[in-house]
């Protein structure tokens, strides 16, 4: 069982195509992209070079093939133990998303990127070859080969039987009945020995509705349906989160916990199911000693219905390799991206593990601000402290199975993509990858990180959901921000930041820039001092095209910041704001208003009114940001 860690240990890994010249975390180069026809070396066979995708020593199992190309004119050869003659040999997309083996679901082409998912045991060694012509010796791009080859690495002298054709032929009926089962996945989950009544409630900002599972068991189906008036914006700002003997290990917007993304998506997967009715099903095993509990959490701003199906739990066998179900979220919006400028790249941590599970997939959601392409981000997983990774891709729709950033809706057991229009346009975009035969053990850690690479100077929305088993200690870097999911989706907006606005008056005081570890955006603000009651400090705000905004404001405060009046162009905006805090700088947001704004240049004003009675003396004020979001 998944949840349970493998009882013979073996390394997950990955021989693939990426570029060669990536070496040294930190420099120009790791970013490096031609990750095409790049193979470990090259055999002469009768008269014939054959390049060689993979050699590694046995025991092990292939358990995961993904390829694209413009030509595919090779023959690809698998070689086991030695062996001079292939057991398994075929054109390319033939044997790799065709049907030279065997047909879908578990060697398909899906948005143009070719997967087999059929397990290749080798008890001593595997060398995969290709004859076709190599892009590096022509150096015409239409040569080129992408290939990702995933394998399990097992102890020497574990016994695996090595593949032959005689037992895959032997064996046609039982594969093809798991090609059957593997499309029904709600009738192939854990068996419920008994259910926790669900229910459906209205959840207003900031409210909660939890569901307690008592005595030893396993959560076998969670299923949920959320409806508001912004379908896109409820999955987002509402949060399933989920504690197991005491511990949280599940915090995570509930569109991204199921895979569906920002707005409903339907698709089909092993673990995961959402239907077009807006029901979305999750069949991860999930088990506890003593109990559980599910929450769900509005954080957003408008009312939200949340439905809760009867929960089915499973009864469960605890041993020492049962693992504790965990499912962590990561989002930042609007991230700089600087146009395949590898100078200023970087890789974008989908989560960090301490201790002992395994990973077993992900999903991501992104907005695209701009029509080019944003996944040419190669991923690069690093096990037990690597120094270099054991897994490095060639693309980030490569890693989700497709290729050449296609948009094309595609679902399958093992991954799909739910949304593509933001592929290559200002859209939203989903891809989700669960782990089944090609799951990632560790013993002390994991770091996941995928590459920014997008083609155009830009911003983007980017967000991470995780999942993964592991024994109780275990600590990932997940966030649980309530201020984060609440942020508006996919929004087209601009930010004129404190410390680079410009003023047009300061009747008193004076103003410097002040740096500080307090999530400042840009890591600095403006900061206003010693002013008095009445003086009045004066910033321009640029407005570059004529509609409705929502206008922002994202303030510091303190213990001896004052209250303060605000206007836009001379037009009360707030009577008082108080920016007091009793300890420490926290940052503040304020939602002043949407506004109609005219092209041009407007004027926005704070006016020292006094202090709160248990503020310092300082009448202070601190301005970190002027959001302004385009309101359609």
């Amino acid at each position: 069982l998944i949840a349970e860690f493998p009882a013979v240990e073996f390394l997950c890994k990955q021989a693939s195509s990426y570029d060669r010249a990536s070496l040294t975390p930190g420099n120009p180069e790791w970013f490096a992209n031609n990750d095409r026809s790049n193979f470990v070396g090259c055999d002469e066979v009768d008269g014939r070079k054959e390049w060689i995708m993979m050699d590694e020593e046995g025991p092990g199992v292939i358990v995961r093939w993904w390829i694209t190309g413009y030509k595919y004119k090779g023959i690809i050869r698998v070689y086991l133990d030695g062996s001079d003659q292939p057991v398994l040999e075929g054109k390319a997309d033939q044997l790799i998303g065709g049907d030279l083996l065997i047909g879908e679901p578990l060697n398909a082409t899906r948005s143009r990127g070719r997967n087999l998912y059929l397990p290749i045991p080798y008890g001593k060694r595997c060398k995969v070859t290709y004859d076709g012509i190599n892009m590096q010796e022509t150096k015409d791009f239409s040569d080129n080969l992408y290939y990702n080859i995933n394998f399990l690495q097992y102890p020497k002298g574990t016994k695996v039987k090595t593949f032959t054709m005689e037992d895959f032929k032997a064996n046609t009926e039982r594969i093809e009945k798991v090609q059957r089962e593997l499309l029904r996945p709600e009738d192939n989950r854990i068996e419920a020995a008994r259910t926790v009544k669900g229910g459906q409630v209205v959840l207003e900002p900031n409210d909660s509705k939890s569901w307690t599972i008592k005595d030893p068991g396993a959560l076998c189906c969670l299923k949920v349906r959320v409806k508001g008036a912004d379908i896109r914006q409820a999955m987002r700002s509402t949060v399933i989160s989920a504690d197991f003997d005491g511990q949280q290990t599940v915090w995570a917007p509930v569109g991204e916990f199921f895979g569906t993304g920002l707005g409903l998506n339907a698709y089909k997967g092993w673990w995961r199911k959402v239907d077009k009715d807006g029901w979305m099903n999750c069949y991860w095993p999930m088990p506890f000693k003593e109990s559980a509990i599910i929450i769900l959490t509005n954080y957003g701003s408008d009312n939200v219905t949340v439905e809760m199906d009867d929960i089915e739990v499973a009864d469960w066998n605890w041993t020492d390799r049962t693992m504790y179900f965990h499912a962590s979220w990561r989002g930042q919006n609007s991230i700089p991206v600087f146009g395949a400028d590898r100078n200023k790249m970087q890789d974008w941590n989908y989560i960090t593990v301490k201790g002992k599970g395994v990973y077993v997939g992900d999903t991501l959601a992104l907005f695209n601000r701009t029509k080019l392409w944003w996944g040419e981000g190669d991923e690069k997983i690093f096990v037990d402290g690597e120094k270099f990774p054991s897994h490095f891709g060639t693309g980030t729709e490569d890693y989700f199975g497709y290729a050449w950033c296609w948009p094309e809706y595609f679902t399958a057991p093992f991954h799909a993509q739910p949304n593509g229009a933001g592929n290559n346009s200002q859209a939203h975009t989903t891809n989700t990858r669960v782990r089944v035969l090609d799951v990632i053990p560790f013993n002390r850690s994991l770091q996941f990180d995928m590459e920014l690479w997008h083609w155009r100077q830009s911003l983007f929305d980017y967000a991470t959901t995780t999942y993964w088993y592991a024994f109780k200690g275990a600590v990932g870097n997940g966030e649980t921000s309530s201020s984060k999911v609440a942020e508006q989706v996919g929004r087209v907006r601009s930010i004129i930041e404190g410390e680079t606005a410009q003023m047009r008056k300061i009747s008193g005081g004076f103003t410097e820039i002040q740096g500080g570890n307090w999530g400042l955006s840009g890591g600095k603000h403006l900061w206003w001092k010693e002013g008095q009651v009445g003086d009045e400090l004066t910033l321009a705000v640029q407005i570059g095209q004529s509609c409705k905004y929502e206008v922002i404001l994202q303030m510091s405060t303190a213990a001896d910041y004052g209250r303060f009046r605000i206007l836009l162009d001379g037009k009360e905006l707030s009577a008082s704001e108080d920016f007091y805090a009793p300890q420490g700088v926290k940052l503040k947001r304020f939602d002043i208003g949407k506004l109609p704004l005219e092209k041009g240049e407007h004027l926005l004003s704070f006016i020292i009114l006094d202090k709160n009675p248990q503020a310092k003396p300082g009448n202070m004020l601190g301005v970190d940001s002027i959001e302004l979001n385009k309101i359609d």
